[in-house]
Formats: C-alpha cells, sequence, structure tokens
C-alpha cells in the first residue's frame, strides 16, 4: 500500500507541470488534471504475469476507473541495456500516456544476471499475452485492438520485438497460449535494432555483452532477437524518437529501421532530435515528441 500510495503522490506532483491535449483528460487546466487523477485512475501494483526460472516476474496496471468500454493500452518497457533498470524507475515515463487518458501496463522482464538472452524478449511476449487474455482484458477494459508498445533503449528494443516477432518464432513457448494479439503500434525510443552491433560490434556495450553472455552462437542469437530481422509487409506501424548524436545506441539504428520499413510499405516515421543524445532530451524536445507521437497514433487509426 504504501508503494502504492508513493508513486500516485508522485504521479500527481508530475501532473501539475502536464497540459492535458485531449478530450479523454476531461479538465482544462493542468491542476485540474492532477486533482482528477485519483479518481480517473486506479494502481494496481506487482501483479504476477508469469514464473520463470523460479522467479515471479511483474507488472504495474494503471487502468482508467472512470469507464466501462475497452481502452488503448500502452506497454512500457524500461531501458539499461538488458542488465539494469527497473519498473518503477521508469515511472515518470509513462505520466503522459495517463495524461491523455490511456490504461498503462507497465513491465519488468529477467535482467542479464538472472536469465540471458533470449529471457527478456520471451517476458515481455508473455506480459503482453497474460495482459490480452479475457480475465485481464474484461478486467482492466483492455481494448485489444489499440495496443501500443513503447520503450527507451532496452525498452524500445523489446517495444519492437514484443510487436515485430511471429509465433512461429517461439519466443513464446514458456508461456504459450491463445494467439498473440495484433500490435497496433510502437513508439521505439532510440532502442537497438541491430543487437550484434551492440553485443560484440562497432557499438558494444559491456552491459549488452553480458546479456548474451558467453555463448558461441551468438550471433545467430543476436540475428534472433534483432527488430530488423523481422521488417516485413503488415507489419505494425512504427514511430522511432532518437536523437542525431546519438552515440550509445547509434543513430544508424533508428535510421536503418525506418529505411528497411518504408522499403517493405510499413507506416513509419523517424523524429530525429537534433543533437539529441542518448535521451535526455530537452523539455521542448519532449513535448514535441509526444505531439508527433499523438499525430501518428491518430494518422495510423489508433486513437
Amino acid at each position: 500500500m504504501m508503494r502504492r500510495y508513493v508513486c500516485f503522490a508522485v504521479l500527481t506532483l508530475l501532473a501539475a507541470f502536464l497540459a492535458p491535449s485531449t478530450a479523454d483528460a476531461q479538465v482544462t487546466s493542468p491542476a485540474g488534471w492532477a486533482a482528477a487523477a485519483p479518481n480517473n485512475y486506479r494502481v494496481v501494483p506487482n501483479v504476477t504475469y508469469h514464473v520463470a526460472g523460479g522467479q515471479e516476474l511483474k507488472l504495474d496496471v494503471y487502468a482508467r476507473r472512470d469507464v466501462t468500454t475497452p481502452q488503448p493500452t500502452v506497454f512500457f518497457m524500461h531501458g539499461g541495456f538488458w542488465a539494469a533498470g527497473s519498473k518503477e524507475a521508469s515511472l515518470l515515463s509513462i505520466v503522459p500516456w495517463l495524461e491523455m487518458g490511456w490504461n498503462v501496463v507497465n513491465v519488468e522482464y529477467r535482467l542479464a544476471r538472472v536469465a540471458q538472452a533470449p529471457a527478456a524478449v520471451e517476458d515481455c511476449m508473455c506480459a503482453l499475452r497474460f495482459m490480452t487474455a479475457p480475465a485481464q482484458v474484461q478486467a482492466y477494459n483492455i481494448d485489444v485492438t489499440r495496443i501500443v508498445t513503447t520503450g527507451e533503449s532496452a525498452g524500445g528494443h523489446l517495444a519492437l520485438t514484443t510487436a515485430m516477432i511471429p509465433e512461429d518464432a517461439r519466443l513464446d513457448r514458456e508461456c504459450a497460449g491463445a494467439a498473440l494479439p495484433k500490435v497496433a503500434a510502437v513508439v521505439n525510443w532510440y532502442g537497438v535494432t541491430d543487437v550484434a552491433d551492440v553485443v560484440d560490434g562497432p557499438h558494444k556495450a559491456n552491459s549488452a555483452a553480458q546479456w548474451m553472455g558467453s555463448r558461441t552462437d551468438w550471433r545467430e542469437v543476436s540475428a534472433r532477437l534483432s527488430p530488423l530481422t523481422y521488417v516485413r509487409a503488415g507489419g505494425p506501424p512504427v514511430l522511432t524518437v532518437q536523437g542525431d548524436a546519438d552515440t550509445t545506441v547509434p543513430y544508424e539504428h533508428g535510421v536503418r529501421l525506418h529505411a528497411a520499413l518504408t522499403k517493405v510499405g510499413v507506416a513509419n516515421q523517424l523524429l530525429t532530435i537534433p543533437g539529441g543524445r542518448h535521451g535526455g532530451f530537452t523539455t521542448a524536445q519532449r513535448i514535441n515528441a509526444f505531439e508527433t507521437i499523438r499525430a501518428f497514433l491518430k494518422k495510423n487509426g489508433v486513437l
């Protein structure tokens, strides 16, 4: 209960600085939205969505309480090169989605010190399957036709893989069940699109290498977990937000994904943040990004 109270206190405080931009917010001022938030949302923390390797995997649900109809729902995955980070540390990143009136599912996954690749990818697919089962759809008013996956850095990668990897890749076998729903769109914040590049390529990161471990087939596994591998006609629309001075996950990752999706006719957009590095964008840049997100989702029939 204390965690729930603290989380909502932070949300309410930050909401005072966010101007509502859609009718779903149902208020006319930032202070109004902040005051209404506790009435409009219920928070269900630490829901177990899967057990893997003896570990209970959790997610937090922020669900509209003031509606009875199915609502658009965003799945958020935190960053940290699959080796660090937590859903709690990413709390403030989900606030703009709440302000837009969306349900939010904030997902944790196994980190490299607990389970190496492909565990994180498998976990996020299991979270999607769990939350789109009939019981959860009814309990939280989830519109399975308007699901968006999003995340930052490694979370961007997981947002892409959760939406793009087909079931015949067998990366959901630990939680096999009903067919996974088609994700309506992806909002990728500077995510990894070529895993081999950051595991042991020109832009190697120690944390990424830790996720892959000492396996000899790392190139094959990297390809199997790279969003670029799964670009195909009919895939979900993808909006990528990335700074052109990003050297942690090189800007070329976003450029290559944009080019590949365009080539096969998948709706997509690359929002370049001039001079932007690996996150840490200015307030104006983040506001512009969310304005672009809203326009992209509306254009592609999600809003």
